[in-house]
This record gives structure tokens, sequence and C-alpha cells, in this order.
């Protein structure tokens, strides 16, 4: 079963031709994260314009690239929810028109289920660990090429973290989705880009402050772990605190300019913020997920996803855990297509394209 995935939720123009829910035909990607970066933040205006601009072209690569036409193609699917408001809607009408010109099913999915699903594309990585902490050790993964390599089992939990979202869900098996933890005001992602900014470091902030990080002492300075009750997070606190501890090293007032900070840190302190940083935000995930495997102790595997499961810190500190490749972390049509392979699965119907919705914000339970 081939499906083209359609991913236009925020700043990436992408569709992927996906075969089975592994196999990826095709898989384009045209970012905008170059424009982006001189306002140091994705401005939804100027998003969906790109959007409008790319994304035939896009759809036409990814089918050529594939060697397909559409007499090939089973199925369409594409991110409605959640996500900007106009990016939604380029990629939703775009995905109705073709679905309704070409007569192909089409299937709505929700853009956090998309990047859990990255985790069974081919070349997801998995680290042998002697952890006792998931049941049973597991050997390294075998050639994607024919596909029989090993994925993850249910029950599991999956850590979604990115710039808009920072849960923990527990998945006993295809297409259920229970949130057993959420931030309670910023997303680890967005968090990062805070910080980056206080240190004067570009956008997108997850790269720039992992690049500055490993010329740092991440011991250097000591930022604390908020204290959010259960399974929850809270990331608000912790960029505060990096902002009082930038304010303190350089011995201005609380009163200064945020902005400015910037030119009064050496590059070696900027590096040991960065690196500080990093650390606390990477031990806050990883305590949470393992008071979460204390919770529901069955879990078979763990999968993380999400734009910063790309932060190698974080994938050296989980080595247990199922991580996307690098390049499917970020947002892509391939995840697209996998999750709604799977839905497919699970008995879930197609949407009618003269009557699909966006919800910019709607729960991954939903």
């Amino acid at each position: 079963m081939k499906i083209l995935g359609i991913e236009t939720s925020c700043d990436e123009t992408a569709a992927s031709v996906v075969e089975d829910g592994v196999k990826i035909l095709s898989n384009v990607v045209v970012s905008q994260i170059d424009i982006f970066a001189e306002y140091g933040g994705v401005i939804p205006e100027v998003a969906a314009r790109s959007h409008l601009e790319a994304m035939m072209p896009v759809i036409n690569k990814a089918l050529l690239d594939a060697s397909c036409d559409w007499d090939d193609i089973d199925a369409i699917a594409v991110t409605h929810a959640p996500g900007l408001l106009g990016s939604l809607l380029i990629g939703t009408l775009t995905a109705r028109t073709l679905a309704i010109l070409h007569d192909k099913p089409l299937y709505a999915v929700h853009h956090l289920k998309s990047h859990v699903y990255a985790n069974w594309l081919p070349e997801t990585s998995l680290a042998r660990s002697s952890s006792d902490t998931l049941k049973g050790a597991r050997p390294s993964l075998r050639s994607s090429e024919n596909l029989t390599r090993l994925v993850p089992q249910f029950p599991l939990l999956a850590l979604v973290i990115s710039g808009g979202h920072t849960q923990i869900l527990h998945m006993p098996g295809h297409n259920q989705f229970e949130i057993i933890g959420t931030t309670h005001d910023d997303a680890v992602g967005e968090c990062f880009d805070k910080v980056a900014k206080i240190l004067g470091l570009p956008y997108p902030g997850g790269p720039a402050i992992a690049k500055a990080a490993e010329g740092g002492n991440a011991n250097r300075y000591k930022l604390p772990h908020p204290k959010v009750t259960g399974l929850d997070f809270s990331f608000s606190g912790l960029k505060t605190a990096v902002l009082r501890a930038v304010q303190k090293e350089v011995g201005v007032p609380i009163s200064y300019p945020s902005h400015k900070l910037k030119e009064l840190l050496s590059e070696q302190q900027i590096c040991d913020f960065a690196a500080s940083f990093q650390k606390t935000a990477v031990e806050i995930l990883v305590e949470k997920l393992e008071a979460a495997l204390k919770e529901f102790p069955d879990t078979k595997s763990v999968v993380v996803a999400g734009g910063v499961s790309a932060n190698k810190a974080l994938r050296e500190a989980l080595p247990e855990a199922y991580f996307p490749a690098p390049d499917l972390s970020g947002d892509n049509g391939a995840m697209v297509a996998a999750a709604s392979y799977y839905e497919i699965q699970s008995g879930v119907k197609p949407t009618d394209p003269y009557k699909l919705n966006i919800y910019p914000r709607i729960s991954v339970e939903n």
C-alpha cells in the first residue's frame, strides 16, 4: 500500500511516498528555517505564503522521486492538527483537492501521532543497553533493506518533545494514545529557543545550543529542576533561572534588557551556559520518563519523538529508547504516511474530503 503523506503544520513543506508504513520511497522537505532565522522565530503569515509556493512542486518531486504516478498511490494522508492555522489550511486544502481530483481515500492525521510513528520507519536507532529498565536485551537493528528489523513493542511509553509539545503518552497498542504527562507552560523546544535568545545564539535554538554545549562545561552553572508533581513538566522556571544566572554572572540587575546580555558574555561563558542548560533539560526529561516507567512497569518499549529527539545528549542519556533517524526527527511527510498506515490497519475510516476541518489546538487523545 503506497501512501502520499503531506505535512505543513508549521514551517516545513513536506511530502513523501511510503509503502506499507515502513518503506520510504521518497521524502521531500522544503524548510523555511533560513527565512525565519532572521526573525528569531516563525511568522505564521509568512509561513503560509511559503507553503503555498512550495506545496505542489514538493508533491510532484515526491512522486517523481518515488517513480510513481497517481495510479500508483493508494491513499493520501495529511496533517490536520495541531499547528499554525494558515499552514494547516494550505496542506489540507491541497490534500482535499487532490483526493477529489484523483479519487483517492483521504486520511487526516494528528501531528503528534506522526512524530511517534517516525519510530517505525527505517533507520530508527536503538542502542543496546544493559539497563533493566525495559524488559529484555535487544540486538542491533537489522538491515532496513529487507524491512525485517526490530520495531517498538506494546505497551509502550512515548516521550513527545518539540517546540510546541512536551508530553508522555501511554500506548497499549497501535493508534491508542493516553496522555499521562504534559507541560504546564513552555514546551522543552520552546525553552531551548528562548534560552538561545538570551545567550545570543541563532534560531532554531535546539541545534544552536547543542553545538555551543560541545565546547562548554555542563557543571559550571547549577540550575534548578522545577518541582512539578506527577509526570507533568514545567520549563518556564528553568528559562527564568538561566536568565537570572546570566544576569548575576555579568553583574547586572534583573531589569537589564535580556537581548543585550550576549554583549556582556564571553564565548566560553555562552558555551558553559548552553551546556549547563542542556544538561538540566535532559535530566528533567529523563527523570519524568523514569517516573513514568515506575507507574507503568509492564512497558516493553520507550520511544522518543519530535524535533528535540535529535538532541545528541538526550540520545546518550536514553540508550535503551527508540529514536527516529535524525532526518526524521523534524517535520516530514514520511511520518504522516506511516501514521496513517497504522490508522488504516486499526480500522480508521477515510475522511470526507469535502468536510475535513483543521484544528490548530487539539489533544492527541481525541
